[in-house]
């Protein structure tokens, strides 16, 4: 009987570590692996002028795929500052002096203000479970394939290829090399959040209440020291929605269960309230004064319409965390070592950014909590004045890890 017992025993021990193994090690639980889009658009033939009325359009001067090495660029600086490129982007031999876009995309890969010196330190949130919740990711892409631990699929049809906003969100949560938390394990739901018709798109978050369900289902069968501790969701939701009352419920039973849910609602949600900044592309990101409002709400910033918002609404700016957005490279949905560098972004990149401090943050201090890391967020952070046209803005005070981190610690 003795015999028996030892050998249940040690069968148990087996089963425990290879399914430990499964889980951590390099054999990820890879449900399909989307092809890479493909992004080839063909010669440009016109280079199209950037209007800065119109700031709100982020693909005003979109290169992505295109060739225009036929075109004479050399005096379209201004226009080329606000350029979108990938990998696949073919330039002229000429280019204006001032204009570099290996050194653009090559600047564009640090997540900025510091990060890169918290990793040095070994902060990169090892040890914590962080999960995203967005469209088909390219799964095998350099930047995160060793961080994930988890890819399924929820209302997406067999045949889709990777999209772009995938790779990007995932690569800024945890890349190896663009990522804020480039040692957290990355757990990844694909999830339309409804269904394309002929007319457009028919929203409905129920779907993405499914999608949250199944990450706390993940996380029950997750070691106690590997728990997911942040979900990052680049998209918000609103009453008149379908589905409107099953994704708030799913966050609450997500806030329940101790995650953090970081999206486009975090006010609704939470109470707590961001803003993405801009930064021109040979800024230096580590530094503060490099950034600007996000070039989508300039033009409301600098018109007195952003504190006038504010005002209405009974915040302050000292109220609002600030975190990098525009001119961030990212993986690219087109190849497994292919980049993409988007100079106007959206909240989409704020959102992952947030959560990847946020993983850094539980790893110093596992027993944080949303609301405590927020608040030593924004009383660590810097404020932030913009001059323009000889009127100085308040805008809000930018996230600073180094001190936030430095603070968790104490």
């Amino acid at each position: 009987m003795r015999k028996f017992r030892t050998l249940a025993a040690l069968v148990l021990a087996l089963a425990v570590l290879v399914a430990g193994c499964f889980q951590f090690g390099r054999s990820a639980k890879i449900e399909r692996r989307p092809i890479a889009a493909s992004i080839n658009r063909g010669t440009l033939r016109v280079l199209k002028s950037y209007d800065p009325a119109n700031a709100a359009d982020p693909w005003q001067v979109d290169l992505r795929g295109y060739d225009l090495s036929s075109l004479d660029v050399r005096e379209r600086l201004k226009d080329l500052t606000y350029a979108t490129f990938d990998a696949g982007t073919k330039w002229p031999a000429a280019l204006p002096e001032g204009f570099n876009p290996d050194l653009i995309m090559q600047v564009g890969k640090n997540p900025g203000l510091g990060v890169n010196s918290l990793h040095i330190k070994g902060i990169t949130g090892r040890g914590v479970g962080l999960a995203v919740i967005d469209q088909p990711l390219l799964t095998e892409h350099v930047e995160y394939k060793d961080r994930l631990k988890l890819y399924e699929e929820i209302h997406i049809p067999a045949y889709s290829a990777a999209q772009m906003h995938g790779p990007a969100v995932a690569s800024i949560a945890v890349g190896k090399t663009v990522g804020v938390a480039p040692g957290a394990d990355l757990y990844y739901i694909a999830e339309y959040h409804g269904d394309f018709v002929k007319s457009g798109f028919n929203w409905d978050f129920t779907w993405l209440a499914k999608s949250i369900d199944r990450i706390l289902e993940v996380n029950k069968t997750l070691p106690v020291k590997r728990k997911i501790r942040v979900i990052s969701i680049s998209v918000g939701w609103s009453p008149e929605a379908k589905g409107y009352a099953e994704v708030v419920e799913a966050v609450n039973r997500a806030r329940e269960a101790g995650l953090f849910v970081v999206s486009s609602s975090l006010y609704q949600t939470y109470g707590f309230y961001f803003h993405g900044l801009g930064r021109d592309p040979g800024a230096d990101p580590e530094k503060a004064a490099s950034y600007e409002a996000g070039l989508w709400w300039a033009n409301t910033a600098y018109s007195g319409t952003w504190s006038s918002r504010l005002n209405e609404a009974g915040f302050g700016e000292d109220q609002i965390l600030l975190v990098p957005m525009d001119s961030r490279t990212t993986a690219s949905p087109t190849g497994a070592e292919d980049y993409v560098f988007y100079r106007s972004g959206g909240w989409s990149w704020s959102i992952p950014y947030i959560a990847g401090v946020y993983a850094l943050a539980c790893q110093v201090k596992p027993s944080i909590t949303p609301e405590t890391f927020w608040k030593a967020a924004l009383a660590t952070a810097d404020p932030l004045e913009v001059t323009k046209d000889g009127k100085t803005f308040r805008l809000g005070r930018v996230v600073n890890p180094v001190k936030l981190i430095d603070s968790l610690k104490r």
